[in-house]
């Protein structure tokens, strides 16, 4: 959905309210827009590819936090896995904007692939 919102220096924008209903696509241009609102739109791919590894550390420590894992206590505590997960996907959706890939259609052209495959369990190496 749509909507108008208006910056704290008074200029309106043109914006998108994330709900749970909200398509890939959709979300890749909602991105698109909070990058460039947020300044972060003259990243590039290397700079966006450093920041999805970042995040997926983070995603790891916070499963690890889920899991009941040892985590150092001199640190902060884990982060909530699904903010963390969140943060991933909106950094992939950047990351596919940066390189012109539609994860909607990635995601259909790979499924496609993966169904003519046969999946087994792994045999030893001889």
């Amino acid at each position: 959905m749509l909507i108008e919102k208006e910056h704290s220096d008074g200029l309106a924008c043109t914006g998108m309210d994330v709900t749970a209903g909200t398509t890939l696509d959709a979300l890749q241009e909602y991105v698109a827009d909070m990058e460039r609102e947020r300044g972060f739109a003259d990243d590039g791919p290397v700079e966006k590819c450093l920041v999805l590894a970042e995040e997926v550390g983070e995603v790891c420590k916070s499963v690890r936090g889920f899991s009941g894992m040892k985590l150092d206590v001199t640190q902060d505590r884990y982060q909530d896995v699904s903010q963390e997960l969140a943060d991933v996907l909106i950094v992939l959706c950047a990351l596919a904007n940066r390189v012109g890939v539609s994860l909607t259609e990635a995601v259909a052209m790979k499924e496609a692939l993966n169904r003519s495959r046969r999946w087994e369990d792994g045999v030893e190496a001889m």
